[in-house]
């Protein structure tokens, strides 16, 4: 693609709006804050929220949009929070994480993202990520956002909140799903709206 192409990213979070561009900047992509509310169903499933976002605001818009979901999954927790990680974020946050994982030996996580993207003459497709890691003993760190300052990828020593940005990227599951959508459209065409 030689000219940028910009797309609605549905989400009020800006934290993820700056992650997602520092991704999909080198594919020629950026993504542009709707003003439009994502709509979220109840669901156990990313994919299945995601897509379901995607498709209201394209109806509503009629130009292409792009939706993100994502959840830190426990193993010693079943899963929890999965795809109500947001909520979870928000009532309990990364202490009462801690508190639920305190005494347990298994740690073990993954951070989990689906990106839906639709566009006129592209149709709808998803795009997955996926971090694995572990759970912290104690929040670390003050970069990123969320769950960020209690995970720690596979295979290294700091926190999501401990590493510059550029190094998150390259182990968080919004890199992995990102650069698989910036790949895929690098190669096609929008239709304008």
């Amino acid at each position: 693609m030689s000219a940028m192409v910009s797309i609605l990213f549905i989400t009020n979070n800006e934290h993820k709006v700056e992650e997602a561009n520092r991704i999909l900047s080198p594919f020629g992509i950026r993504l542009e804050m709707s003003p439009q509310k994502k709509v979220e169903i109840q669901s156990d499933s990313l994919v299945r929220i995601a897509r379901y976002a995607a498709l209201t605001a394209a109806k509503k818009l009629k130009s292409p949009v792009l939706v993100e979901d994502s959840g830190l999954f426990i193993r010693a927790l079943n899963g929890f929070p999965g795809p109500f990680s947001s909520y979870v974020q928000k009532t309990i946050g990364c202490e009462g994480i801690l508190k639920l994982l305190q005494g347990r030996e298994d740690r073990g996580a993954a951070f989990r993202c689906a990106v839906a993207f639709w566009s006129p003459n592209l149709g709808l497709h998803t795009f997955h990520g996926e971090s694995l890691g572990r759970i912290s003993l104690t929040m670390r760190g003050h970069a990123g956002f969320g769950f960020d300052p209690i995970f720690v990828p596979s295979g290294e020593d700091l926190t999501f909140a401990e590493m510059p940005p550029e190094q998150k990227d390259l182990f968080s599951h919004r890199g992995a799903a990102f650069r698989a959508f910036g790949s895929w459209l690098s190669s096609k065409i929008i239709a304008k709206p």
